[in-house]
């Protein structure tokens, strides 16, 4: 009898884009600005993305919008967070140390991330790129590569 195997990366696909946002405004604000700019409706998510290491967890804000006229999700997501440790101990002085997490790590100076999913063939990511970019509170924009990205299971969601 032959036996197959299945493997994990059987199953990730990067039928999607991503954009690093870097803005010093609210997540709320800057999904705001984006539903304007590409005349969307992203709204916030109930659930936050949750992330857990050995040390601790962290939450990130999620803004979706599901555009089923052409099948597209879009999700805005806050790509920093402060981790929160599992357990608490007293170390005195050290008490107070906050740690960031980061759902694209290798991305960290970029506040939001913006995941577009099944963009093929809809529409041009040049264009999104140019009107993310010229919203005024916007510092940069730019498309990240998916392929080269280590975290890309923070990404499954």
């Amino acid at each position: 009898m032959a036996i197959h195997k299945i493997q994990i990366n059987d199953f990730i696909s990067t039928d999607y884009e991503l954009i690093a946002i870097h803005t010093s405004i609210e997540d709320y604000r800057l999904a705001y600005l984006i539903n304007e700019a590409l005349e969307i409706q992203l709204s916030k998510n109930d659930l936050n993305i949750e992330i857990e290491t050995k040390e601790g967890k962290s939450e990130f804000s999620h803004f979706i919008y599901d555009d089923e006229i052409n099948d597209v999700v879009w999700n805005l997501i806050e790509n920093k967070a402060i981790l929160v440790p599992f357990e608490t101990t007293t170390t005195g002085i050290f008490d107070s140390i906050d740690v960031t997490m980061y759902v694209v790590p290798e991305f960290k100076k970029a506040d939001f991330v913006l995941k577009i999913e099944n963009i093929e063939g809809t529409f041009k990511m040049e264009d999104i790129l140019f009107s993310i970019s010229n919203t005024q509170q916007i510092s940069m924009a730019y498309i990240i590569n998916q392929v080269k990205l280590k975290s890309k299971n923070n990404l499954i969601f």
